[in-house]
């Protein structure tokens, strides 16, 4: 099995996955604060997808 290589995406979904990539930091400060100290269900389920994806571009496995 290959393995996953973001240059041989199509333009537009290779930009989107940068875009993504580069607010996934502030998105997930955000997220991390607001947990904090309100903390829901809900809240603590989009810390823990947004931590996720931020670690999985961090260690380049998207």
């Amino acid at each position: 099995m290959a393995k996953f290589y973001r240059y041989r995406l199509p333009p537009w979904l290779r930009k989107c996955i940068f875009v993504l990539e580069k607010c996934s930091l502030p998105i997930m400060i955000y997220q991390n604060i607001r947990t904090f100290f309100i903390p829901t269900t809900l809240d603590v389920l989009l810390t823990a997808i947004v931590t996720g994806l931020f670690c999985c571009f961090y260690f380049d496995v998207i």
